[in-house]
């Protein structure tokens, strides 16, 4: 008789080749933004930050709408749907790793441009707001009680706070802001930057989008096995309980 084998590993050759194309992608970006991008007029050497911190921002913003999809669909379907329960949850923490990203890097943009590394400035402010509500989110997810019901109550949860994100962007129209406006589009829908800056903010966008599906798979792999464990740890202990009853039934 032989033993199964079990894979110690959450990667798949699909996985592997959205790994081996992020790092092609990453390595493109800091190519380009580091060496062959120009420095802009005005910044400097500082705009290359921004290679990092509109990507990051745009795929949080990415991140929370998955969420949010994924959380009307556990709605619906009263929390039995737990693979796309656990996508929204990986998601969602792969979004607040990207907004982590985004407040670091702005800091440290603030820090050139403005002098500080912090003001309470419109966009900074409902960027934390968003972070924390996020942070928040995940927090809802490790309440106590059953799948499902963990599963709904933070689908409630990601459907309103997604609704933060058209205020997180339009802030600097809403209210009086130091933040720059649009770096690519106007209102008009006009490109205002250098080509070669357009390029590889393009390419920064594509690399940060694998890593995001590339963190993904695996976070959501891992949550469906450490599901996986906690049920199977269940039904010992029950199996357990269960042998130590005896054959007329009193405890």
């Amino acid at each position: 008789m032989t033993t199964p084998t079990t894979s110690r590993s959450t990667g798949t050759r699909a996985t592997r080749v959205i790994g081996i194309a992020a790092i092609v992608m990453s390595a493109w970006l800091s190519l380009f933004g580091l060496v062959l991008s120009p420095a802009d007029v005005a910044q400097g050497d500082a705009v290359r930050i921004m290679y990092v911190h509109v990507p990051s921002v745009w795929l949080a913003y990415l991140a929370f709408i998955v969420t949010a999809i994924c959380s009307v669909w556990v709605l619906v379907a009263r929390g039995r749907v737990p693979g796309v329960d656990r996508v929204a949850g990986a998601s969602a923490e792969i979004g607040v790793v990207f907004m982590a990203v985004t407040l670091v890097s702005g800091m440290l943009w603030g820090r050139i441009t403005w002098g500080v590394y912090w003001q309470w400035d419109a966009r900074l402010t409902t960027t934390a707001l968003l972070f924390i509500t996020y942070i928040g989110y995940l927090a809802v997810r490790g309440l106590e009680g059953s799948p499902e019901q963990r599963a709904r109550r933070s689908a409630v949860v990601g459907v309103v706070a997604v609704a933060e994100i058209p205020l997180v962007h339009w802030s600097v129209r809403l209210w009086r802001s130091l933040h720059q406006e649009a770096t690519v589009l106007d209102t008009d829908l006009d490109v205002d930057i250098d080509g070669l800056m357009l390029f590889t903010l393009f390419v920064g966008v594509i690399a940060f989008t694998l890593w995001f599906v590339w963190f993904v798979l695996h976070r959501a792999r891992v949550m469906a096995l450490a599901a996986l464990v906690e049920e199977r740890s269940l039904d010992e202990a029950l199996a357990e309980r269960a042998a130590e009853v005896p054959a007329g039934g009193q405890n």
